[in-house]
């Protein structure tokens, strides 16, 4: 091991284990339950069959753009590691063997030699990349990015990412902008094909019957954002008796919270829960529902008039995706905090971006947007002509 990297490994080790007592208790968490034992401890984590393709993941939205990658590999030849377990239980789904990522000090003990190693996004992991070259794998960046917001941040550790950079073999990322800010931390051998999550298949799981009236959902919210949508929902709602609200948190162990919060600010109205008063079929009679189920997004983007895209209404959590509603032509209303999705909202027309403090009067007036609609493609070929080419060197 060369002298940086071995520091590093030093530094991860004193780091994992003044930070075990965190992780036990943490651990004890519903959210963490599996992934925390999976990557710290290695439960039920073992490595993967050399020899293959591995595709990293951080999370749910990524992991689901893996899939048109996928389709022209054999399920065998497939690895696909994730941080979340939301992102692991999409993972499950390929039929392809997968993983929880081990924390960097496992690495030296548990990377294999596979043929390439394809990491998504921002997931930059030195002992990662460092290893599975030393193993023999291509290390390719896929989707890669540089938000605007953060880069600042990355470049006051330029001299880091230098030699991060500096192992890998390729990287193709979203925008002209992503390329010259990986080009100022020392990165080659880069070329722009757009967003992956442009290639995704949009697609509603289940067919709901469309609700008579008029349906909004708050879609993938976020602590603080549930209040102030159901501030602006209220007001419409008067104007608007057949209005009907659909609350779906972003994540699953907030749904009982939620619950609590629309039972605090719903004092004598009708509010339902899916899980519990019917799914659909509660939309008849309740003008408020929680939708505490996982899945259910896109089929409800389908039967929605208005949505309103959550995680851009805080500051710390940078939007989510808005291909979804547009894809199914909702009117689409977002906060201005949309910084992780700010290449793909550029190939969204007429979606409606509003302050905080401007979100009840948008809404109120939401009958004059037109449709969110995808104004844009993305070109893959790029990716599997240099996966093809390396695979057969």
């Amino acid at each position: 091991m060369k002298p940086f990297s071995l520091i590093y490994f030093l530094l991860s080790a004193l780091l994992y284990v003044a930070a075990i007592p965190l992780l036990l208790l943490f651990s004890l968490r519903s959210k963490y339950r599996e992934s925390l034992p999976a990557r710290f401890f290695l439960k039920g984590n073992p490595p993967f069959t050399p020899g293959g393709i591995w595709f990293h993941a951080c999370s749910v939205g990524e992991t689901r753009a893996l899939k048109p990658l996928l389709a022209p590999l054999s399920p065998e030849e497939v690895r696909i590691s994730t941080i979340t377990q939301t992102g692991q239980d999409v993972a499950k789904g390929y039929g392809s063997e997968h993983r929880y990522l081990p924390y960097e000090l496992f690495m030296p003990f548990w990377v294999k030699p596979q043929r390439a190693l394809v990491v998504l996004e921002a997931e930059f992991w030195y002992l990662l990349f460092a290893v599975a070259r030393a193993r023999g794998a291509e290390v390719v960046l896929l989707n890669a990015r540089l938000s605007e917001r953060s880069f600042p941040r990355y470049l006051k550790l330029r001299w880091f990412y230098r030699r991060l950079f500096a192992r890998v073999d390729k990287i193709f990322c979203q925008s002209d902008a992503d390329k010259a800010r990986f080009e100022q931390l020392g990165a080659s051998n880069i070329e722009v094909i757009g967003n992956i999550k442009l290639a995704q298949s949009v697609t509603a799981t289940k067919r709901y019957p469309k609700p008579e009236g008029e349906t909004i959902v708050a879609a993938s919210t976020h602590e603080g954002e549930e209040a102030m949508i159901l501030e602006a929902f209220r007001a419409r709602h008067a104007e608007h008796p057949d209005s009907r609200l659909l609350v779906v948190p972003r994540h699953p162990e907030r749904f009982d919270a939620v619950w609590e919060l629309l039972h605090g600010q719903c004092d004598g109205e009708r509010i339902a829960r899916w899980s519990t008063d019917g799914g659909i079929d509660a939309l008849g009679e309740h003008p408020v529902v929680l939708v505490d189920a996982m899945g259910e997004l896109n089929n409800l983007y389908a039967i929605s008039d208005i949505a309103v895209l959550g995680g851009a209404f805080k500051a710390d959590v940078g939007g989510h995706n808005p291909l979804e509603p547009a894809h199914f032509g909702c009117r689409t209303l977002t906060g201005t905090h949309f910084f992780n999705q700010r290449e793909l909202m550029r190939y969204v027309d007429n979606i409606a971006v509003v302050e905080n403090d401007a979100l009840t009067e948008a809404l109120l007036h939401a009958e004059g947007l037109r449709p969110a609609s995808i104004n844009g493609s993305v070109d893959l070929q790029p990716f599997f002509d240099y996966l093809t080419k390396e695979s057969a060197s």
